[in-house]
């Protein structure tokens, strides 16, 4: 069974029906026992860095997730909760990545909203994945490129569209909005 985080964020509905038409059987949870036994857990999220951080920290869910040892995915704002500290709100992140994450300079349009392809990607999450691929974004806020980078994007200038580290691997774009190619990620997160 696949675990999608309930947290203080947005867009759950979306991920889990991406997961269902795959043909997983997901469960929408907080609950700590649920999380741990699951086959993996995907951590979504739109939403404001700060006060999700502190739902997580409310539920002891920030403890759990480092801990965890089955793949986890991060997408979006769970990617940027995953990394050291994000300037949005001053907050103070997990820690599982080793980066800082930055709001984008206002020399462009910011949010970044829309279609964006890659200018690297490497490992087991873009398999079947070409750099002319596009994967949808939406975000003010981006990770720097770091040694656990394994995806860049440029917009504005290039940051990390996805991390990974031992279980861990962390989506900047939504895959559950990519269309076949998002839903190619995500096969291939499931497949891990």
């Amino acid at each position: 069974m696949i675990a999608i985080l309930k947290y203080n964020a947005g867009n759950v509905t979306s991920v889990q029906n991406a997961v269902e038409k795959l043909g997983f059987s997901t469960v929408v949870t907080d609950d700590i026992a649920l999380l741990r036994n699951a086959d993996k857990v995907i951590f979504p999220g739109v939403g404001e860095a700060s006060s999700a951080m502190q739902y997580l920290k409310e539920k002891g869910l920030d403890q759990v997730i480092v801990q965890l040892k089955q793949p986890v995915l991060g997408i979006c704002l769970g990617m940027q909760l995953m990394c050291e500290f994000s300037e949005e709100g001053d907050t103070k992140g997990l820690g599982i990545f080793d980066a800082k994450v930055l709001q984008f300079p206002p020399t462009d349009l910011v949010p970044q909203m829309g279609w964006n392809n890659f200018t690297s990607v490497k490992g087991k999450l873009f398999e079947n994945i070409q750099l002319e691929d596009d994967c949808y974004f939406v975000h003010s806020y981006y990770a720097e490129i770091c040694p656990e980078t394994i995806a860049v994007t440029d917009y504005i200038l290039p940051f990390s569209a996805a991390l990974q580290k031992n279980n861990f691997y962390a989506t900047q774009f939504h895959p559950e909005k990519s269309a076949k190619i998002g839903l190619q990620i995500l096969q291939n997160f499931l497949n891990l």
